[in-house]
């Protein structure tokens, strides 16, 4: 079998794996696939937890222990998901260290429920950083209108930072600025801006599925011939925004004192259509400096089918905004689409918040000691 994995990380994508749990953590599984399958890095978000966490592989002593405790659910929640992302995070370590801190990276995400409050976000990561206390960790910062002043502020404060829920250019654009004002801050404040590391998670098969939706319910030719192609389009014109930024003056400054570029990284990448190639946002995704954070599955189809064939994104920019005017003139609002995924995008997180919440808060009331 040819190495697609290795393919595609020779040509400068870092590969990391969109899942956590305790069970892959304490299996050997996460390991091997840092071993075996090029895996560099993990992310995780509120609804990997909830499905790990009420899967309840590997978690009833410590949920038992808390419940000794009489912690609050909130506060259980912090305990155990920390715990894995530290374990994730030391079996990274090696990687980390190889690759001088590039890579090697675990997220977590500062609680959903705080995405429009820009205060709260700015305490929950610092927490969060200082929970976890792992050099190779990522506190992800949703890239809602007050996420962006938090992005900076935490920035600034010389924590390593993930923003996430990333879907139109212009928000693209602004989480871009605020990672550099960011970096500006700190500067300022005399810290090394070389240990200061940044991806933004620029979401894509969600693209293709809200306008996919708008296209297939106009139902003429044109628009048929049109699906399957705003989310590449959308990504590789974020991959164009990210150059032009990333090569300006302001960026040379902070270039020259140390700083580090913020990756692109292409999130939400299994695909959802069936009539689609399952390694669609993989294979046509190739960029250098640039990360997939994929669902196992995607990682194993890419193992399997995976035809990475150089970059795909550098030299496409024209197509691509050729394919976002076309969907535009048939009456589809961009502005809107990346207006319903951005709140659908937080409510979704929201509910599996909500809804570990209360399976967690069900399992320290069943796991509690008799009083005496």
């Amino acid at each position: 079998m040819t190495d697609a994995l290795k393919r595609l990380s020779d040509e400068g994508v870092a590969i990391w794996l969109d899942d956590l749990s305790r069970k892959r953590i304490t299996s050997g599984n996460l390991a091997e696939l840092i071993d075996q399958q090029h895996v560099v890095g993990v992310t995780t978000n509120p609804s990997i937890f909830q499905k790990a966490i009420s899967a309840g592989d590997g978690y009833q002593q410590q949920v038992a222990d808390l419940a000794a405790r009489k912690v609050t659910v909130e506060e259980a929640i912090r305990m155990i998901t920390t715990a894995d992302v530290r374990d994730a995070a030391d079996i990274l370590r090696p990687v980390f260290d190889a690759t001088g801190g590039q890579d090697g990276r675990v997220s977590i995400e500062v609680d959903p429920r705080l995405a429009h409050k820009t205060v709260p976000t700015i305490a929950e990561a610092k927490q969060l950083a200082w929970l976890v206390d792992r050099p190779n960790t990522l506190i992800k910062i949703p890239a809602t209108k007050a996420g962006l002043p938090a992005i900076t502020e935490v920035i600034g404060l010389g924590i390593s930072v993930n923003v996430t829920l990333i879907f139109s250019l212009e928000r693209y654009r602004e989480v871009m600025d605020a990672y550099l004002a960011g970096l500006e801050k700190a500067k300022a404040a005399g810290l090394d801006l070389s240990l200061i590391r940044s991806v933004a998670s620029f979401f894509v098969s969600r693209v293709d599925t809200e306008i996919d939706k708008r296209l297939e319910k106009q139902g003429s030719d044109e628009a048929k011939a049109l699906k399957g192609k705003a989310a590449l389009a959308n990504a590789r014109l974020a991959y164009q925004a990210y150059e032009e930024i990333f090569s300006s003056e302001r960026w040379a400054a902070l270039d020259k004192a140390g700083a580090h570029k913020q990756r692109p990284l292409w999130a939400s990448t299994g695909v959802k259509d069936p009539d689609f190639k399952d390694t669609l946002y993989v294979d046509e995704l190739v960029a250098p400096g640039t990360v997939n954070t994929m669902p196992e599955a995607t990682l194993e189809a890419t193992a399997a089918r995976g035809e990475i064939t150089g970059d795909t994104v550098r030299g496409r920019y024209d197509a691509a905004k050729a394919d976002l005017d076309a969907i535009a003139e048939l009456g589809i609002s961009y502005d809107d689409v990346v207006q319903v995924l951005e709140d659908e995008g937080v409510e979704k997180f929201e509910a599996s918040w909500i809804d570990l919440l209360k399976s967690t808060e069900a399992e320290l009331k069943r796991l509690a000691p008799s009083e005496g």
